[in-house]
């Protein structure tokens, strides 16, 4: 009896296709949440737009803009691959949604491969719309743009280890609350907005070993200052994104 032939050919897709589609499909579900379009677009241009027009923080010598660009760059960065990506994961996880997609044909490390391009993906918009509205307000950036490149890169794999591990780790209401705490937290003491000269010496050296504190001020050595490469936030990025997503890949529990 001869084997019969099947149209289309029974079978997994090749894997970058599922890689791919599983990308287009993460991109779509974050752009079309409300509550995540609010904490990655809407909050970091309306502490751009506020804080860039009137002087309620001193920022120091220069334009306000040219200090507060880059701090709110570090916060897209952070409120997409550690705030949403945390609360987005965390509820699929209690869904049983990664339970079923981790059955699939698409290998986990694949899934998780797609969600960080997704991060990705929505990054290059936020950078592109703060871009717009901060030349808009004055801003004139300097530096080497394959720093600005690499900081962006390795915040986006601290923040998103970090992410992870919480959604992997604690219970979706957990992980909503711990999130957005978090976020509010590295906002004010992060270097974001309020620089950590006003801090006491003593926090100063603390806060500046936080991620977000050395993107934001990495970028800001960079696109301010004119920085060739900050080799010192550079290791703080790197180590935090190997312990992030060494821990997430080692504890992170899919049921």
């Amino acid at each position: 009896m001869s084997a019969g032939t099947y149209t289309p050919r029974p079978g997994a897709a090749p894997l970058p296709r599922m890689i791919a589609a599983q990308t287009t499909l993460e991109t779509r579900m974050l752009l079309r949440n409300g509550e995540q379009l609010l904490l990655t677009v809407v909050i970091p241009t309306l502490l751009l737009v506020l804080f860039g027009s009137v002087d309620i923080v001193d920022t120091g010598s220069g334009a306000s803009v040219d200090f507060l660009t880059p701090g709110i760059l570090a916060l897209a960065v952070m409120s997409t691959a550690f705030t949403g990506q945390a609360i987005a994961t965390g509820f699929e996880r209690r869904y049983g949604v990664l339970k079923r997609l981790g059955a699939s044909p698409l290998p986990r490390w694949a899934l998780m491969t797609a969600k960080t391009l997704a991060v990705l993906v929505t990054e290059v918009l936020q950078v592109v719309l703060l871009t717009v509205i901060a030349f808009a307000l004055g801003w004139s950036p300097h530096g080497n743009p394959f720093a600005v490149l690499l900081l962006l890169v390795l915040g986006t794999a601290a923040f998103s280890g970090l992410g992870l591990l919480m959604a992997g780790t604690l219970k979706a209401e957990a992980t909503l609350a711990a999130a957005n705490l978090v976020f509010l937290l590295l906002l004010v003491g992060g270097g974001v907005i309020v620089p950590l000269d006003k801090f006491p010496d003593a926090v100063q050296s603390v806060l500046g070993l936080l991620p977000i504190a050395a993107l934001s001020d990495g970028l800001r050595d960079v696109l301010q200052h004119g920085a060739a490469m900050p080799w010192g936030d550079l290791g703080i990025l790197a180590v935090w994104a190997v312990l992030g997503l060494g821990a997430a890949a080692r504890f992170f529990r899919w049921e």
